[in-house]
């Protein structure tokens, strides 16, 4: 009997929901590391493409903006526009599968690339953000922290008319607007009046210590590595897949594109990360997990 096209592509979606789910019911300590891919469809977008290059000029550097009154004015400026939507975002069906998975009692750690919070409004509480959140403000003179919309309402204060201001979202919170940030005025830390910056690290900015240590002593415990929604371009999150590589330690990927650790890599499932990990939803596949 000839199979369908639609037929075909079914079959081959049931073989690859069956390696992935044989990956995560072998190891009961996996380590997930979460990127961009996770969050596109909760309205994010990501940063690269299938290639892994940059879809979008790169965000801010760091040495830039501590140096650069200007590049400040026009990073908040467009924080300003952007943190509406990333305000609002809900977590999506991924962020949910991850979240089921860990109460299956599965999940070692669930290491994340974002910054926007939403493995946490999922439910998921083992979680690392290691280049931090956006939800918060670090004074960099002081080191106090305050919350994010604090300071939007701050700059919408000191800022009339930014608020009516449309443009196209980018990542991490970032608005694709382009015009006049000279006279923009960015508000100081309320503590000491000294400069502030998102609590996330910026590219250029090294990742603290002490979070990366944390992350390589969850690793010792884990006995697989499962990437989900990222390319690994950045070595902050591909040193952990390469650690566990050296480690002996089995990696799997779900990612649509190239990805740095594709040589290291015991399985990759090319599909959208909710399409893949939409088994982790069914109760009964949780419940059988669970005993």
């Amino acid at each position: 009997m000839a199979v369908r096209p639609d037929d075909a592509g079914l079959h081959a979606h049931a073989a690859t929901d069956a390696r992935l789910a044989a990956f995560i019911a072998g190891h009961r300590r996996l380590l997930l590391l979460t990127g961009a891919g996770c969050s596109t469809d909760s309205g994010i977008p990501d940063y690269r493409d299938a290639d892994g290059q940059w879809k979008r000029t790169p965000p801010v550097d760091y040495r830039a903006f501590m140096a650069d009154a200007a590049v400040r004015r026009r990073y908040w400026a467009r924080s300003l526009v952007g943190w509406p939507h990333i305000g609002r975002a809900r977590p999506n069906a991924t962020h949910h599968a991850l979240a089921a998975l860990e109460a299956a009692g599965r999940v070692e750690l669930l290491l994340t690339q974002n910054v926007d919070g939403l493995h946490q409004r999922a439910g998921s509480r083992q979680v690392i953000d290691l280049h931090g959140r956006l939800d918060a403000v670090r004074c960099m003179d002081c080191g106090a922290h305050s919350p994010r919309e604090a300071l939007q309402q701050r700059m919408l204060d000191a800022n009339p008319g930014w608020a009516a201001l449309q443009a196209v979202q980018a990542p991490d919170g970032d608005a694709d607007l382009e015009r006049d940030f000279s006279r923009f005025v960015v508000p100081g830390c309320t503590a000491c009046g000294g400069l502030l910056k998102p609590d996330v690290v910026f590219f250029g900015e090294n990742v603290p210590r002490e979070r990366v240590a944390s992350v390589h002593a969850h690793l010792e415990r884990a006995d697989a590595v499962l990437v989900v929604g990222s390319s690994l371009m950045v070595y902050s999150g591909f040193r952990f897949v390469d650690a566990a590589a050296r480690a002996g330690l089995p990696v799997a990927a779900v990612n649509l594109g190239r990805t740095r650790a594709d040589a290291l890599l015991s399985l990759k499932i090319e599909q959208p990360c909710a399409q893949a990990l939409g088994f982790l939803l069914d109760g009964a596949w949780a419940a059988a997990k669970t005993q």
